[in-house]
């Protein structure tokens, strides 16, 4: 099992998610009109060209009437986006769904952090655009409504390791610790799936029951029974990740990876580390915490939004919490004999290589109390296990 990252800035939310639109499509479920095109005379019609696709992301900067936007997933790109004399501005409030329910906003309304919509063309140099209509969400808003997301996955949201699908009836059964859990799925669930590289919600991608299965990590949210042993699903995110620990054989720093035989499979791994790559030490008094009182063997996944959003147990010392607050580290500050524990992507078709996400050093003490691997970076400090509902 790897550690699920859902970071508690969710900029995605359910109720508000702004779905890159092409012309027509919707943004929020609201419709967004075509571009206008121009009239060609009727006996020589000429092809219309392909309308620019708006612009969809947060704000990193603004200056005067350039406001310089990150691009949601997949793209993720920078754009320069200039705001063109007399467009029109618009603030729409999160989890509207109609247009008509906007107010005019100005310029000088947009911030770092906000959401933007921007419509118009692509500019002359790669990278710019120049807006002739803005749609803002401001941050503020959506803080308010991640609040409450939050709040719903940690009352109403289940986690675990999937050990069955039923396509036919949409049930998925999720193990957490000793415990099985019921899902059951419809075609109004939300489905997401978690990018290849990033255990981050924001980077969640949509998804579908059919990508599901035995062995991926899933959390739910919805309506649970009683005895939180099944729950209606509205929302459902899943992702395979792997887990990998050992001592590192041999760095090489102009590729950017390291090798490491791992415990649990007794095979070497080479581990691609990247910018996006998150590399934390421990300090040894933890790691002998964990080693002394951790009963071996993962636990189950927990909701998003509690804590520091990643999985682990409810109300036990979770490593997986407390990693955000380790200090950080370096590729070239590891070496050759390091003990590491590993978050990892799946490789890609065709590539024996895989991605590190986070990768934890200093943990000798609980790699020597777990000699055959099988520990993850959501080890619970009192060795319990469980969805975030305990």
């Amino acid at each position: 099992m790897a550690a699920l990252r859902i970071a508690n800035s969710v900029r995605m939310g359910t109720a508000m998610a702004l779905l890159l639109p092409v012309s027509g499509a919707t943004l929020g479920g609201v419709v967004l009109p075509e571009p206008a095109q121009a009239q060609a005379p009727a006996a020589a019609p000429a092809a219309s060209p392909a309308p620019t696709a708006p612009k969809l992301g947060t704000v990193k900067a603004v200056a005067g009437n350039v406001v310089t936007l990150v691009t949601d997933p997949p793209t993720k790109e920078t754009v320069t986006i200039t705001v063109a004399d007399g467009a029109k501005l618009q603030q729409l409030a999160v989890g509207s769904t109609d247009l008509k329910t906007a107010t005019p906003a100005q310029l000088s309304d947009i911030a770092v952090g906000d959401r933007v919509l921007a419509a118009g063309k692509a500019g002359d140099a790669p990278g710019s655009f120049t807006a002739s209509r803005i749609i803002l969400m401001k941050s503020s808003d959506i803080a308010q409504m991640q609040a409450a997301q939050q709040a719903d996955w940690k009352k109403n949201g289940v986690g675990g390791i999937v050990a069955a699908v039923d396509p036919a009836s949409g049930a998925i059964t999720l193990t957490s610790g000793a415990k099985k859990i019921e899902v059951e799925t419809t075609v109004k669930t939300d489905f997401k799936r978690f990018a290849r590289d990033s255990e981050q919600y924001q980077d969640a991608l949509s998804g579908t029951l059919a990508q599901i299965h035995a062995g991926d990590q899933l959390q739910a949210r919805g309506t649970k029974s009683a005895d939180g042993s099944s729950v209606q699903a509205v929302e459902v995110i899943s992702g395979a990740f792997l887990d990998l620990s050992g001592q590192i054989v041999s760095i090489d720093l102009a590729a950017g990876t390291v090798s490491l035989k791992d415990l649990a499979t007794k095979k070497m791994v080479t581990v691609a580390v990247t910018a996006n790559s998150d590399i934390r030490t421990m300090p040894a008094q933890m790691a002998s915490m964990f080693a002394a009182r951790q009963s071996g063997g993962a636990v189950a996944a927990a909701n998003p939004g509690g804590n520091a959003g990643r999985r682990g147990g409810g109300g036990a010392a979770d490593l997986a919490q407390m990693i955000p607050r380790m200090p950080t580290a370096t590729l070239s500050g590891l070496h050759k004999g390091d003990a590491v524990m590993i978050v990892a992507s799946q490789p890609a078709p065709g590539s024996s290589i895989v991605t590190a996400i986070t990768l934890l050093s200093g943990v000798d003490a609980i790699l020597t109390a777990n000699p055959n691997g099988g520990m993850s970076l959501s080890m619970s400090l009192s060795g319990g296990g469980g969805g975030g509902d305990e």
